[in-house]
């Protein structure tokens, strides 16, 4: 079991992007966009309020038929947020994604943002995890013991 802390280090980008619970919809869909990110942590003076995805765009702006450049982050957000430590392990934060069904969990170390998981980088890490298992296991087989 790998620790968060250790999959944090391995992302490529590592940037957690995020917007006011003020701002406009519009500017937050246009941020997600630019960056490439499928949600953004919705911060107040340092302290995580809430988080806004795709999915919380989709269904409370779109379906709503509400305007996104009148609507600020606020009132479309997921709140409480749901967040692990670094100590973590992959597969608490798979059961606990599985179990909420969340997407993303900001990852906290002593009250400080220090990171974001998906589970696209969980399941990246698992299949890395995993497919080193098979590989040993092959080498094994084969009789390659290494001595």
């Amino acid at each position: 079991m790998k620790q968060i802390a250790q999959i944090l280090k391995t992302k490529v980008d590592q940037e957690v992007y995020t917007v006011g619970p003020a701002d406009p919809v519009f500017d937050a869909v246009a941020l997600m966009a630019e960056k490439n990110v499928g949600a953004l942590l919705v911060m107040d003076g340092g302290r995580i309020v809430g988080i806004m995805s795709e999915r919380d765009y989709a269904r409370k702006m779109i379906l709503a038929g509400r305007s996104s450049r009148e609507t600020p982050v606020c009132e479309i957000m997921s709140a409480p947020v749901q967040y692990v430590s670094p100590s973590h392990s992959n597969e608490e934060c798979m059961a606990l994604m599985t179990e909420k069904r969340l997407r993303h969990l900001p990852v906290l170390e002593e009250g400080r943002l220090v990171g974001l998981i998906s589970i696209g980088d969980l399941v990246k890490d698992i299949i890395a995890e995993q497919s080193f298992i098979i590989r040993q296991l092959e080498h094994y087989i084969a009789g390659d013991r290494g001595g």
